[in-house]
């Protein structure tokens, strides 16, 4: 993959880092790669570099940015061990390429059927959990509160957060589970990092504690994850632009 990796704006940092860099801000997409990357430093003793960005000056719409991500949007991650800087966008594409760096399959599997059931709650979440809630946040917060559109996402949210309690209860299968994917009662996976950055903020998107009660599983869930050290790190002030 040949490109002008960098332009006259490209920050120093980027333009100088070896091996791994991120280009994030400590949102939920933004998060979804740090916890991995601090996970990964737990199991591996992985290094990377990170720049923060603050995406409310649009600097991720400058040039230098999107010659990474023609998209303008963050994270990126950007593989310079390869022989031109190889640059990987979109957050669940980013996840999964951080595998290879997983020799022992913690964060994986490899069993395909497993792996499936991976990619399935993977992809469900990044195509119908993350737009929901965050549009919802988006017209929560717009200056002009338009109802309709704020009902509208609110109870797709609502309706994904059942979705997500029926695969953790075992509703239909029988089997509780602990993480949303593999035999049994699961491993954690990517699956469960991806979802989790998001799922985690069900307070901020206006939900209340007695609507949530009918989520008991999944609860439980964002509890068990938001325990492990690595998980603490990647939602820290570590990731937060000065």
């Amino acid at each position: 993959m040949n490109f002008n990796a960098y332009h006259e704006e490209t920050p120093a940092d980027v333009k100088n880092a070896t091996d791994l860099h991120l280009i994030t801000e400590n949102t939920p997409n933004g998060q979804k790669v740090q916890i991995l990357l601090e996970e990964l430093a737990d199991a591996y003793g992985l290094q990377w570099t990170t720049t923060l960005l603050n995406t409310s000056t649009n600097e991720q719409k400058k040039d230098w940015f999107l010659s990474f991500n023609p998209n303008g949007r963050i994270p990126v991650v950007i593989d310079n061990s390869q022989s031109q800087p190889f640059p990987v966008m979109e957050t669940s594409a980013e996840l999964l390429y951080l595998l290879k760096f997983d020799q022992n399959g913690r964060f994986g599997f490899q069993d395909h059927l497993e792996h499936s059931e991976l990619l399935q709650w993977l992809f469900f979440w990044h195509g119908s959990g993350a737009p929901y809630q965050g549009n919802l946040t988006f017209f929560r917060r717009a200056p002009e509160q338009i109802d309709f559109a704020i009902d509208r996402f609110r109870k797709e949210t609502y309706r994904v957060f059942g979705v997500l309690e029926i695969q953790l209860s075992g509703k239909y299968t029988g089997q509780s589970k602990d993480f949303l994917a593999g035999k049994g009662q699961g491993k954690y996976s990517i699956a469960d990092i991806g979802t989790w950055a998001w799922v985690k903020n069900w307070q901020r998107s206006g939900f209340t504690e007695q609507e949530m009660k009918v989520f008991p599983h999944l609860l439980a869930w964002i509890e068990r994850i938001a325990q492990r050290p690595a998980v603490q790190r990647g939602v820290s002030e570590k990731y937060a632009a000065s």
